[in-house]
């Protein structure tokens, strides 16, 4: 029911490979625990007996689900089924150390599940950077003047149990942290263009760099500790801009906003015509693109790509040629070109971070109910 693939009574049977029966008293308990909405009238005009229409309920539990951004902070409460309710974007606090910043975000969060009539279940938070699993530590902070190895789930998990969520707030309030390319690829697969994809692979330019996830059989793949698929650091020109790495020519530096804002920069020739330049200049950024996914398709095999961020704008501006590009580099490109579509989830990275503080209830939904006393 969270992904969309049990609308009625009928398709949960069959989804559970259970009875009627059984079917029924699972959408009754979870209609008892606030989390769907069991419509009696018949749904279908098919033979047989009219099954009822299952949803996730409007006024149901929601969690906080914040992002960090290289220039704002991102805010929002989502219920069941990827449902964002309308985000707030702010900007840094005037310190960006990790304390302060963790701090702002936790605040900003309890003042949004304060303001809300629905119950809050708990709160997760996507970092623009790489995060270890599964003690959460942040590896390396390229956007601010963190310290390597900062424990951001810890300090966040504090911050959280400071502030004030409010008295319709669960408790035990639980809080979890993760890189924001996982958790919006997270979001895609369950609610977007990655749906039915077996091995889906993501590459997403945010405000700034790159990001990549990999999701197998619904799973992130996020590697022996938590730091697999940072695709942004993939060389595409040994000789190309300096990345924030300390190497040149990052995936991450050659197609992210600041790379095409600085090829943008450069002085048209007067003796030649404007528009033939500019295709030329799409065209280097998606020939850089396309030779970093074809190296990922290499070495992953998935079974489709979604683009995100800037890269939705370098797929509109020659999808043909950059399909062309990843066939010629991949082994097998040729015979059996790898899908490479558009996302379709707004604000991925907020729908991901509400995947990552819902997980303990998808898995056990009955720890909904408050704790006794």
């Amino acid at each position: 029911m969270h992904t969309g693939q049990a609308p009625t009574r009928s398709a949960l049977t069959n989804a559970l490979e259970v009875t009627r029966a059984t079917a029924g008293a699972v959408s009754a308990e979870l209609e008892a625990l606030g989390l769907i909405t069991v419509d009696s009238s018949p749904a279908g005009g098919g033979r047989g007996r009219p099954s009822h229409r299952l949803a996730v309920n409007p006024a149901g539990p929601v969690v906080i689900a914040a992002q960090i951004h290289a220039d704002g902070l991102s805010l929002a409460l989502v219920g069941l089924g990827g449902q964002l309710e309308p985000p707030v974007h702010l900007p840094l606090p005037p310190a960006t150390g990790p304390v302060r910043m963790l701090r702002a975000v936790a605040e900003a969060g309890a003042e949004l599940a304060r303001a809300s009539s629905r119950r809050c279940l708990g709160t997760a938070l996507a970092l623009p950077n790489p995060v270890t699993e599964p003690d959460g530590t942040a590896l390396v902070a390229l956007h601010f003047a963190w310290p390597s190895g900062t424990p951001v789930a810890d300090l966040f998990a504090e911050q959280v149990r400071k502030a004030d969520q409010g008295p319709r707030a669960q408790y035990p309030f639980p809080s979890a942290v993760a890189n924001d390319a996982n958790l919006a690829a997270l979001a895609e697969h369950r609610h977007g263009a990655g749906r039915g994809a077996r091995q889906l692979l993501l590459v997403t330019s945010g405000h700034r760099g790159v990001g990549g996830a990999l999701v197998i059989d619904g799973r992130l793949h996020t590697g022996s500790a938590g730091l697999a698929l940072e695709v942004g650091h993939l060389t595409v020109d040994p000789q190309g801009r300096p990345c924030l790495c300390g190497n040149l020519g990052c995936l991450n530096s050659e197609t992210d906003p600041d790379a095409l804002f600085a090829a943008a920069g450069r002085t048209p020739d007067p003796d030649r015509p404007l528009l033939a330049q500019a295709r030329e200049l799409a065209r280097a950024a998606v020939d850089r693109l396309g030779l970093g996914l074809a190296g990922l398709v290499n070495i992953l095999n998935p079974d489709r790509i979604v683009l995100s961020g800037l890269h939705l704008d370098l797929l509109a501006a020659a999808p043909d040629r950059l399909a062309s590009v990843v066939a010629e580099r991949c082994l097998w490109g040729r015979s059996g070109r790898v899908p490479i579509v558009s996302a379709e989830v707004t604000h991925a990275g907020l729908v991901g971070a509400g995947e990552l503080a819902w997980a303990p209830y998808l898995n056990d939904p009955q720890s909904v109910l408050p704790l006794p006393g």
